[in-house]
């Protein structure tokens, strides 16, 4: 297993859920590790992205302000912290890594199993 997720769960609106990811891949050079998410009858869409070449992180538009990104290179983790979470939020969140920088969800090649979130209204 090389990217393994968790931290999810069920929240009430306007909660909070910290999610982890931990990646025995890449190591050196320049990678991306990005966290996606899906819910039904949707495309999987991106929600934030780290790049090892500056440490630049970029999220989407619908999350910004709410999430935080961040990255435990020495240990190989990546955590999203989610705060004041809406029922829109409900997803199967994934954490993704690939060589290069960061961009779109099939550019991706390493994929962990994901992890539900769940928040009510």
């Amino acid at each position: 297993v090389q990217l393994v997720e968790s931290g999810g769960g069920l929240v009430q609106t306007g909660g909070s859920l910290r999610l982890s990811c931990a990646s025995s891949l890449f190591t050196f050079g320049d990678y991306a590790i990005g966290w996606f998410r899906q819910s039904p009858g949707k495309e999987r869409e991106g929600v934030s992205c780290i790049s090892s070449t500056d440490g630049s992180t970029t999220y989407a538009d619908s999350v910004k302000g709410r999430f935080t990104m961040s990255s435990d290179s020495a240990n190989h983790m990546v955590y999203l912290q989610m705060n004041d979470l809406r029922p829109e939020d409900t997803a199967v969140y994934y954490c993704a890594e690939r060589i290069g920088p960061c961009t779109v969800a099939v550019e991706f090649d390493y994929w962990g199993q994901g992890t539900q979130v769940t928040v009510s209204s």
